[in-house]
């Protein structure tokens, strides 16, 4: 009984606080998919530019409702990605014009991009969701030293927040580049070839992120966490020593 109520706990937990995989995997999801719809429907069935991309967009969007009506829950991202999938549907078969299905797909980064760079203005970052359980890691004493770093308490909290607030930063402009390159190509470069190049500039987006805000902000963030963990394991066991001495002074 125990351990399954851990192991539910653990789920639980996991659910509360997704990883950047996770809250990331929506999007790479929705544009792999739409990616091999189209050539497969392009090159096998012999279905015009526009057709492919119409139809390839409808799948991310039946995937999207799909896991809404699974989960019984609105995941924002995957909110976000159903309504620019269902937008730029309706315009396209409006205006007959396959880049602005290729075009439209910059908007879900750009929204994303623009939502995490708000966040940090507001001072919440939203990337800490995914980045807090990555470096806490369920440890007890990490997530005690996460709250003092985050709630000023502590004498490197000033760092840590400017950290904190940089991974996000980093994010959010590495979004908001990728838009801009996808939407630019939607418009210079053949169809068929964004439709692949389209796919790149998002893992190229990714990497960017992985790796900048990795070395600007998840390193440093590590070393100034297990610092503080270590700070307040040592403050722990000198508080022990001192109420035993207390009590042994007044037993004497």
């Amino acid at each position: 009984m125990t351990k399954n109520t851990g192991a539910q706990g653990r789920t639980e937990q996991q659910k509360q606080n997704p990883s950047v995989l996770e809250n990331f995997l929506p999007l790479i999801v929705d544009v792999a998919v739409p990616l091999g719809s189209y050539y497969l429907l392009k090159d096998a069935f012999g279905m015009s530019t526009f057709a492919a991309l119409a139809w390839s967009s409808v799948v991310p969007a039946l995937r999207t409702v799909w896991s809404l009506v699974k989960e019984r829950k609105v995941n924002g991202l995957a909110g976000l990605i159903l309504v620019v999938n269902v937008v730029s549907l309706l315009l396209t078969f409006l205006s007959g014009d396959p880049r602005l299905m290729l075009a439209k797909d910059g908007a879900v980064s750009s929204t994303v991009g623009i939502g995490i760079l708000l966040s940090v203005r507001m001072g919440k970052p939203m990337m800490t969701a995914g980045l807090k359980p990555f470096l806490v890691k369920a440890d007890a004493a990490k997530e005690a030293a996460w709250a003092r770093l985050t709630s000023g308490a502590s004498a490197p909290s000033a760092a840590f927040l400017r950290k904190e607030r940089a991974y996000s930063v980093v994010w959010g402009v590495a979004l908001l580049a990728e838009c801009i390159a996808r939407v630019v190509g939607a418009y210079t470069v053949p169809v068929d070839t964004m439709v692949w190049l389209g796919t790149v500039f998002l893992v190229g987006a990714i990497g960017i992120g992985m790796v900048v805000g990795g070395g600007l902000a998840i390193e440093p963030m590590e070393r100034m966490l297990k610092a503080e963990a270590e700070a307040g394991a040592e403050s722990g066991k000198t508080d022990e020593a001192g109420e035993a001495g207390a009590t042994v002074h007044a037993v004497a």
